[in-house]
């Protein structure tokens, strides 16, 4: 399985990390959680170790942590950090979803 993170969001990923004062195993849990009006959505949070189910990646330099529900929808996701007029937060083009709502914050398999 390949996840993709841009320079951008490595960069606010380790941010984070280091505002958190997080423990050398730490990692983000990347998730996707049943939800949204389009059926699914997607999680980021900042955990100290991984569960003893989840699949680690290391993409540049960071630990990335999946669930095995998860793991089937992030297949070749890529994850981007955006600043725009509306507001900043991170944002997933995921080629295997086939649509989503009209917010942006959920997608449909």
């Amino acid at each position: 399985m390949q996840i993709n993170l841009t320079t951008t969001a490595v960069s606010k990923v380790q941010e984070f990390l280091q505002e958190h004062g997080a423990e050398k195993d730490a990692g983000l849990r990347v998730a996707v959680l049943p939800g949204g009006c389009s059926g699914f959505q997607y999680g980021l949070n900042i955990e100290d170790a991984p569960e003893s189910d989840d699949e680690i990646f290391d993409v540049s330099g960071l630990r990335l942590f999946v669930d095995p529900f998860s793991a089937q929808y992030l297949e070749g996701v890529e994850i981007d950090y955006v600043t725009s007029m509306m507001g900043s937060g991170f944002s997933f083009r995921n080629p295997s979803s086939s649509g989503g709502c009209g917010c942006g914050s959920s997608f449909t398999v």
